[in-house]
């Protein structure tokens, strides 16, 4: 199972409206370098992997992204993303990292240690399947 890991600076910025889960586009992008979650606050000090064979340069972006809150938990959900090896291999990668596209610097908000190294060989697909209780929730 993934370990999810808070960037520092995510609730600062959230906190100064830099983060907007009702309107801006947020991105998964892979890296097999670990990022540091005290002093990493922008997708540019994350070291992503290569682009090509079906990895774009930034990521893939969330769609169908929703913000809801019930009793005082707010859960942010979105459609599955699948990342699809063509025409050669992606990777390796270990960390998915969420950022968010539309703020001016590409703020970053969490990443996903997958535990080890993968990659996708040629027609693979990695499926960032979301789960039913939302990607996390907030209380």
């Amino acid at each position: 199972m993934a370990t999810l890991v808070w960037f520092n600076k995510f609730k600062e910025a959230a906190l100064e409206k830099k983060h907007d889960f009702s309107a801006d586009t947020f991105k998964f992008a892979l890296s097999n370098t670990a990022p540091t979650a005290a002093t990493n606050t922008v997708l540019a000090n994350i070291t992503q992997i290569s682009a090509g064979n079906g990895y774009t340069t930034g990521g893939a972006a969330l769609t169908s992204v929703t913000s809801i809150e019930t009793g005082g938990v707010v859960t942010i959900d979105a459609a599955n993303v699948v990342f699809t090896a063509s025409g050669g291999s992606i990777g390796p990668f270990r960390y998915v990292v969420l950022y968010n596209d539309t703020a001016t610097n590409d703020e970053l908000v969490c990443y996903w240690d997958l535990g080890s190294s993968q990659s996708l060989a040629d027609t693979q697909a990695l499926n960032l399947n979301i789960d039913a209780a939302g990607i996390f929730t907030l209380s």
